[in-house]
């Protein structure tokens, strides 16, 4: 397996980085540029989902028997995508899920990213969710998560700032080194995902709940200057689609960042 390199963890959350001109016209549409595009990918199906377990940072969970088969799919989903980089929550499950992957594509740039790993629920890791559905705190996770620190453990609002940052660093990085427009891959956990998608689309976290994403289920943001495109959201289907195009007017690689008045023909 590829060799995994542990990131440091950072403190603050630094905003988009936004260029004063950034957008043109080319053939009537309205164009941004490019930085990256965002593969999110939710870990595999694991013992603890199928058990009803809050997993949490508790170590040994592994993919379960669907999981090691939606993990091994996972290859054949991505095929038409040129990942620049793979990176991952340190969390078995995770390194579990991206393992066929890196097989399939030997050498291919790898990193393990403590800021997109689980949400440290504290006391209440390892529980099962039917017990913690009668907590008080339950209330306030699923009506108003901003309020809501777990016991021992850190708040939701903790939990967004980290992963926003993780990539505000990595589209940065992506993009300095791989050029604008590269796609990159990070597998994580299922809040947060749901936190990253709120970020995106400028949504409350207080909202984020309204947001779904399946065991290894793919949600795609594009990042450009201007804003970001939510362009997949939990999709367990195939992929091709959100390989860079070739812009027909320059021949050059076209990141999607188009906004199109009235919706156009596809996703951006």
């Amino acid at each position: 397996m590829t060799h995994l390199r542990r990131v440091r963890a950072a403190r603050a959350v630094r905003p988009v980085p936004v260029a004063r001109e950034t957008a043109a016209s080319v053939g009537g549409a309205f164009r941004l540029a490019a930085m990256a595009t965002l593969i999110l990918v939710r870990h595999g199906r694991s013992t603890a989902n199928t058990s009803g377990v809050l997993a949490g940072r508790t170590p040994g969970v592994a993919l379960d028997e669907q999981g090691v088969a939606q993990a091994a799919a996972l290859p054949g989903r991505l095929a038409g995508l040129p990942l620049a980089a793979v990176v991952t929550s340190p969390l078995q499950r995770c390194l579990e899920t991206v393992r066929p992957l890196l097989e399939a594509r030997p050498g291919i740039e790898t990193h393990q990213e403590e800021r997109i790993s689980e949400c440290d629920y504290g006391d209440w890791s390892g529980r099962k969710l039917s017990e913690l559905a009668d907590e008080p705190l339950m209330s306030h996770v699923q009506q108003h998560p901003s309020a809501a620190a777990f016991p021992g453990g850190e708040s939701m609002r903790a939990m967004q700032a980290r992963a926003v940052d993780a990539v505000r660093d990595w589209n940065t990085r992506v993009e300095a080194e791989h050029g604008e427009g590269a796609v990159y891959l990070m597998c994580s956990h299922g809040d947060i995902i749901k936190s990253l998608v709120a970020d995106a689309l400028g949504m409350h976290l207080d909202l984020f709940q309204r947001i779904h994403a399946d065991p290894c289920s793919v949600t795609a943001i594009r990042y450009t200057r201007l804003r970001p495109f939510v362009v997949r959201l939990g999709d367990t289907g195939d992929l091709g689609s959100l390989a860079p195009r070739e812009s027909g007017e320059s021949g050059k690689k076209d990141g999607g960042g188009t906004a199109v008045v009235g919706g156009g023909t596809g996703a951006p």
